[in-house]
């Protein structure tokens, strides 16, 4: 838990990115590649300073799959960290989880929705969960950071246990409103 600011009447926030951290080492999970994101920026810290996970920073989403089917090819248990504007750059390699039978765990930071002040990230946003749908993905979509935990066992546990594909969404009002900075 983080805690409320001080004299705040505001509730303690869960700390979520340690919670997936957490989860993930509880499964093993010892790839994690992402591109860079601000909403996955602590999760990325959490992963780097873990000495059981090697961390890759990708140029584009759809490199991340191919890390992931080398990485279970070679043994190991991968996780995708990635923005939703991400998963349109996937489509196509969408196809090798299917054809291989490949486990997947996707996080997605949702854009486009919330709050958005970018109207290049709502089109990606608005089909985000049913273009991972169409794709044979089981997606399991996160509102509030108590759920964080528990949604991202479940979707180990589907790509784990089934050789599932899964992504955990991260819905934009969990994550809080971005803007723009000088």
């Amino acid at each position: 838990m983080i805690a409320p600011h001080e004299g705040s009447d505001a509730p303690a926030r869960i700390d979520w990115p340690a919670q997936i951290h957490e989860t993930l080492s509880a499964w093993e999970v010892r790839q994690v590649g992402y591109v860079p994101d601000a909403g996955h920026s602590r999760l990325i810290e959490h992963c780097h300073a873990d000495p059981q996970m090697a961390t890759t920073v990708l140029t584009t989403e759809e490199e991340g799959i191919a890390l992931l089917a080398g990485a279970w090819l070679g043994g190991q248990r991968g996780v995708l960290l990635m923005q939703s504007s991400g998963v349109g750059n996937c489509i196509n390699m969408f196809s090798l989880l299917k054809s291989c039978r490949m486990p997947l765990v996707a996080i997605v930071t949702m854009r486009g929705e919330w709050g958005e002040f970018n109207p290049w990230q709502i089109p990606m946003g608005s089909t985000t969960t049913r273009s991972l749908e169409l794709a044979g993905i089981a997606t399991y979509r996160v509102e509030r950071e108590e759920s964080v935990r528990e949604t991202v066992e479940v979707a180990l546990g589907c790509a784990y246990d089934t050789h599932c594909p899964s992504a955990v969404i991260l819905s934009q009002r969990m994550l809080g409103r971005k803007k723009w900075t000088d």
